[in-house]
């Protein structure tokens, strides 16, 4: 298992033992994370698992590509380090990644 953290935006914290292999998003649903509404499923295709990656994990996570670059045009308070948590998949590299999730998924 992979620990993970989602900060909302007020703060709050949400540590998630993650299943290698599955996307941020699924382990945030999975564990009752509010703000990471998923209305695609993991589709890629409604930007509601938009988080921020911490500058530490920017490297290890990666930039956003193609039709994720796109998607992300839709969503609110986008930024250099914004991603769908649904286009990151869980690996033991990212044990203790911390992301945060913008005012409008509150």
């Amino acid at each position: 298992m992979t620990t993970i953290t989602f900060i909302e935006h007020s703060g709050r914290e949400h540590v998630v033992q993650a299943t290698d292999g599955q996307s941020l998003m699924r382990a945030a649903v999975s564990n009752g994370v509010p703000g990471i509404d998923a209305e695609c499923g993991g589709a890629c295709a409604c930007a509601t698992c938009h988080v921020y990656i911490q500058p530490e994990w920017l490297d290890r996570v990666g930039p956003a590509q193609g039709g994720e670059r796109e998607m992300l045009d839709f969503a609110l308070d986008v930024r250099g380090d914004s991603r769908l948590a649904c286009q990151i998949m869980v690996s033991p590299q990212l044990n203790g990644l911390v992301v945060g999730m913008p005012v409008a998924q509150s």
